[in-house]
């Protein structure tokens, strides 16, 4: 058995706030999924598109208190557990932990549903952050569908964000993790850094508005920008993958890694949320 996978955020709300936001069906509805139906202390189910294994809900609650909850959920015939706590991290913060059982990164490879909980939960506590911060939500990932593309309205000039998603410096520190690219066709785009191996390599490149990173069996990743009132509209398309195995889990992964983009410009004292 693997060690179960552990994300941290923190979350500009009060515990409180936070706890309310993981436990009102009408609020899940929003930020994590398409259904939800929440009776504490005995039921928390969520299921739809946006869900893996999404046609019925699959969860059954273990646990509620005022600090967390923890549940059970089965997946691919195998039964993991979902622990959520809450800390309070100064009077307005909370500090998010969730542990996900059964995740392993083999599952990513093969494409097995449980390859895509590390993604997903990364996506869905984003969403939670912005959702407590009052702002847009990113594209969900839907399930149901082989047609992977969203955008993202960014308060930014073209050339900032342009600069933060092609210069190594800027785009390890919004996404959090090293990242280095080579910004010409034919060049490299490596998760770790340049020296880690098997690297993307950029395919297409237009200065300042486009760029196409092949990344071999997950497909083509594409961001384009143009100017929307003042602002900077980043649409942003996975293309070219096997539409029998569709690349849930890296898509997942890109999206959730743009909240932090658009927290990278538009907070003028930016923190990640990611601890």
């Amino acid at each position: 058995m693997t060690e179960p996978m552990t994300l941290r955020v923190r979350l500009d709300a009060p515990v409180k706030i936070v706890h309310h936001a993981l436990t009102d069906p009408a609020e899940l509805r929003v930020w994590l999924t398409e259904h939800a139906e929440v009776e504490l202390p005995h039921r928390y189910a969520f299921w739809g598109r946006h869900t893996p294994e999404g046609d019925a809900p699959h969860q059954r609650l273990e646990h509620v208190d005022d600090h967390g909850l923890c549940f059970t959920w089965l997946l691919d015939g195998a039964e993991t557990t979902t622990t959520i706590t809450l800390a309070e991290d100064g009077p307005d913060a909370t500090l998010l932990t969730l542990s996900q059982t059964h995740f392993d990164f083999a599952d990513v490879i093969s494409g097995a549903v449980r390859g895509v909980l590390q993604t997903w939960w990364a996506l869905a506590v984003t969403n939670l952050a912005a959702h407590l911060e009052g702002r847009p939500l990113l594209p969900k990932v839907d399930f149901t569908s082989t047609d992977l593309r969203g955008e993202l309205l960014i308060a930014a000039p073209m050339a900032a964000v342009w600069t933060s998603l092609t210069d190594s410096e800027q785009a390890s520190a919004w996404f959090g993790y090293p990242i280095g690219i080579e910004p010409w066709v034919g060049g490299r785009y490596a998760m770790g850094g340049l020296e880690a191996p098997d690297p993307a390599k950029i395919v297409d490149l237009e200065p300042g508005r486009r760029m196409s990173v092949d990344w071999g069996p997950a497909g083509v990743a594409t961001w384009e920008l143009a100017e929307s009132a003042g602002r900077t509209r980043l649409t942003f398309v996975q293309s070219g993958f096997d539409e029998q195995r569709p690349p849930y889990a890296a898509w997942g992964g890109i999206v959730s890694g743009l909240g932090e983009l658009r927290r990278f410009h538009e907070m003028p004292d930016w923190q990640s949320i990611w601890r």
